[in-house]
């Protein structure tokens, strides 16, 4: 099959899952041309089978935005048109699959149909698209889509109950590549041998709720010797630096910004830090298992579909500090306890293993083409 894939060329989890799923479809034989407006950070083109064709916006000075949709509409038709594509699987309603329509529409009247998969991520359905200006693109992106698809159990309600939806939504889950979380790497001189590394990986938006990460930590460390990894970037990282100021853990805490080595970071990892406020999966969370890392997260979203209550980690009501700290002593205090919700954690990951997640979209692929 020669497949398009659309997605946000970033660090985000929807970035690295259409990432990811490129590159394992491409290793299956099919023909993969990612269409964006950057290269996806996590896409090395040493495959003949691995395409990347750049959108690029013209900066008229009529236009107080650049149209991406209309660019990205545009490039998509001459891509299917150039390439012979079978099908677009776009990755967020809006903008992608709402442009990957127009496209449709255009091919239509060449005599081209090119069915168009959507992927529902999560920030398209409960922070976009539950702004009223955008719930008509929104629905319209979904119920006119060949096919849609939700990470989580969660999404698929929220996208139910948040829009009048007429498309069955089929829920495929995101995936992890086992082969990428092996423990072959040890602490670096940054680390003490003796502290137990916590460790959080995000996009540092509120609803990550970074301070409570720290606050968390800040527990934690009063009774085991530890030191936490703050991995990412975003709006509140410098609101986190003050924090850790504040609680006088400053020389405890270490910021990695943005970073491609996230599984070696967790290789070494003792536990995970995921209190967030919203998640419609926890793609982090997942990671860190696969690395054989317990997770102590907050229980919205899709994150019990990941994190499973006292097997993986522990689960919290979100905001719940001190239960949050105690579920991290608890796991940590006692090596007999950690090792155990170490296993449980990989164990858990499995069944998320890319292997077993990518040929359910195959089979929704060959069911369209």
């Amino acid at each position: 099959m020669i497949i398009g894939i659309v997605c946000y060329p970033t660090f985000g989890g929807s970035g690295v899952l259409a990432t990811e799923l490129g590159i394992e479809l491409s290793k299956k034989g099919h023909e993969i041309h990612f269409i964006t407006y950057n290269q996806p950070v996590k896409l090395e083109l040493f495959n003949n089978k691995v395409h990347f064709h750049e959108v690029e916006v013209p900066n008229y000075p009529l236009f107080h935005y650049p149209p991406y949709e209309l660019a990205l509409s545009s490039k998509l038709v001459g891509m299917v048109k150039k390439y012979k594509i079978d099908l677009l699987h776009v990755h967020y309603a809006i903008p992608h699959a709402y442009a990957a329509l127009m496209a449709k529409q255009m091919l239509k009247s060449e005599k081209i149909n090119i069915p168009v998969v959507t992927t529902l991520h999560g920030t398209d359905i409960t922070l976009v698209g539950s702004n009223p200006s955008y719930k008509t693109a929104v629905e319209f992106s979904i119920n006119n889509s060949d096919y849609v698809t939700a990470v989580s159990e969660s999404l698929k309600r929220d996208t139910l109950s948040l829009f009048s939806i007429k498309k069955e939504i089929d829920v495929i889950p995101n995936f992890v590549n086992l082969d990428k979380y092996v423990n072959k790497f040890s602490k670096n001189n940054l680390l003490n041998s003796e502290d137990k590394i916590i460790t959080h990986v995000s996009n540092f938006r509120k609803v990550k709720r970074i301070t409570d990460v720290l606050e968390i930590f800040y527990g934690i460390q009063k009774k085991i010797p530890s030191k936490l990894l703050m991995l990412g970037d975003g709006p509140e990282k410098n609101k986190a630096e003050k924090k850790a100021k504040k609680l006088g853990i400053k020389e405890k805490v270490i910021f990695f910004g943005k970073s491609n080595e996230i599984n070696k970071i967790l290789s070494f990892s003792d536990l995970f830090l995921l209190p967030s406020e919203i998640e419609s999966f926890g793609l982090s969370a997942l990671e860190a298992m696969a690395a054989n890392v317990p997770v102590v997260s907050s229980n919205t979203g899709g994150i019990p579909e990941v994190n499973i209550d006292n097997f993986s980690g522990k689960l919290s009501d979100i905001g719940n500090v001190n239960k949050m700290i105690n579920d991290s002593v608890l796991i940590l205090s006692d090596n007999k306890i950690h090792k155990k919700f170490k296993q449980n954690a990989r164990k858990r990951a499995e069944e998320f293993d890319i292997h077993k997640i990518v040929p359910l979209y195959e089979k929704v692929y060959k069911k369209l083409i």
